[in-house]
């Protein structure tokens, strides 16, 4: 479901939302978002394909995605800009699931 979250809201924000974007020079904001969707989308789908499933990483990968990429959709589509303070909530819990990763490896 992330993956094809991923696609359609990119797609959304570079055809439905082109000009709007543009408009509030706020274009940048959801190819990051999208960027950092579908990047992670896809490590969720490895995750998910190991057994054991690393579950901790996968809930924050998940939880990530939806704060991270989910606040900067926001803050595009709506142009209010405190939702940028979300962002970095959803960046730590993405740096904690690569972190458990790391220390999993181990």
């Amino acid at each position: 479901m992330f993956g094809f979250l991923a696609v359609a809201l990119g797609a959304f924000g570079a055809h439905a939302l082109k000009d709007a974007l543009a408009a509030r020079g706020l274009t940048n904001v959801w190819e990051k978002a999208a960027l950092y969707h579908i990047v992670h989308a896809v490590v969720l789908l490895v995750l998910a394909s190991r057994n054991p499933l690393p579950t901790l990483a996968f809930i924050l990968f998940s939880a990530g995605i939806v704060i991270f990429s989910g606040s900067l959709y926001l803050l595009a589509f709506t142009g209010i800009r405190w939702l940028g303070a979300m962002t970095p909530l959803g960046g730590l819990s993405l740096l904690a699931a690569w972190l458990t990763l790391v220390l999993r490896a181990r």
